[in-house]
């Protein structure tokens, strides 16, 4: 009981400080606030500590990694957004990268905040573990994180080349960076989540053959997932083909993200495969 709330305790400390960050984060947007800039940044950072704090504790209270209920996916999907964004933000120096990411970041989180407690799914994932499983779910939410990044990326070209168009030299245009960098990352990052994805995929396939035989092959995650799965394979293909405008390949990649967010959130829901991360 006590572990529970104090659980709570950091996880609404998290959702406060984050919410804080990304206002601070907002200004800078607006008006260029080196002092915003720093003050978010440090947020985001405490953030990421407690995070992995909260990540530990639980690992520790279930005796097992936390991906196998959607709950926890959302978590772990969130805490491979902050760390990822700060990581390329100290690599990188790109700040509207970081604003972008971690308002989805943020959506995430508050979702977690405020869902329901799956104890029913918790039971029925705990039965269910198996190392086959964890990997799965894991390689399926980092390729997920990997896609999210490259969507921020392409989102950031469609606004660059749009401000290019209309022509308006404002600071927001040198910080954004140049076109040809944005997509160069955007492809990076699709390149990263396709295979890792692929990965997943054959280990979920395996995974069900093994446990869940009646299941059938046409189940909608599973369709879901080879859809995403193709989809972002054609983006690669027409990236290498080249011909191709980058503005379309970014819109492309806009759309594909939207599936992501779909398969994640509402296609587990009405499937066979993973029923108990509904």
């Amino acid at each position: 009981m006590l572990f529970e709330q104090d659980m709570t305790r950091i996880h609404e400390l998290m959702v406060i400080l984050y919410a804080a960050s990304i206002m601070f984060y907002f200004i800078d947007f607006l008006n260029q606030n080196k002092k915003a800039n720093q003050i978010a940044f440090s947020m985001l950072s405490i953030v990421w500590v407690l995070q992995t704090i909260f990540l530990f504790l639980y690992m520790k209270q279930t005796g097992r990694f936390p991906v196998l209920t959607l709950s926890e996916g959302l978590y772990f999907y969130a805490w491979i957004l902050i760390t990822l964004s700060l990581v390329m933000n100290r690599l990188l120096r790109m700040d509207f990268m970081v604003f972008f990411t971690n308002v989805i970041g943020f959506v995430i989180m508050a979702i977690h905040a405020f869902a329901p407690v799956q104890v029913e799914s918790q039971a029925m994932a705990e039965k269910l573990f198996s190392e086959l499983l964890f990997i799965h779910i894991t390689m399926a939410i980092l390729s997920y994180g990997a896609f999210s990044l490259s969507f921020i990326f392409s989102l950031l070209y469609l606004l660059q080349h749009r401000l290019l168009k209309m022509k308006k030299w404002s600071h927001r245009l040198w910080r954004i960076g140049d076109l040809q960098k944005l997509a160069k990352l955007s492809y990076i990052f699709n390149a990263i989540g396709v295979p890792i994805l692929l990965l997943s995929l054959i280990l979920g396939l395996t995974w069900k053959c093994m446990k869940l035989p009646d299941v059938s092959w046409f189940d909608v995650k599973i369709v879901a997932s080879v859809v995403l799965l193709t989809i972002y394979s054609v983006f690669l293909y027409l990236k290498v083909r080249r011909g191709v405008y980058e503005k379309t390949l970014a819109q492309l990649n806009c759309a594909a993200f939207v599936i992501v967010l779909i398969n994640f959130f509402l296609v587990s829901r009405f499937s066979s495969f993973h029923f108990w991360y509904a």
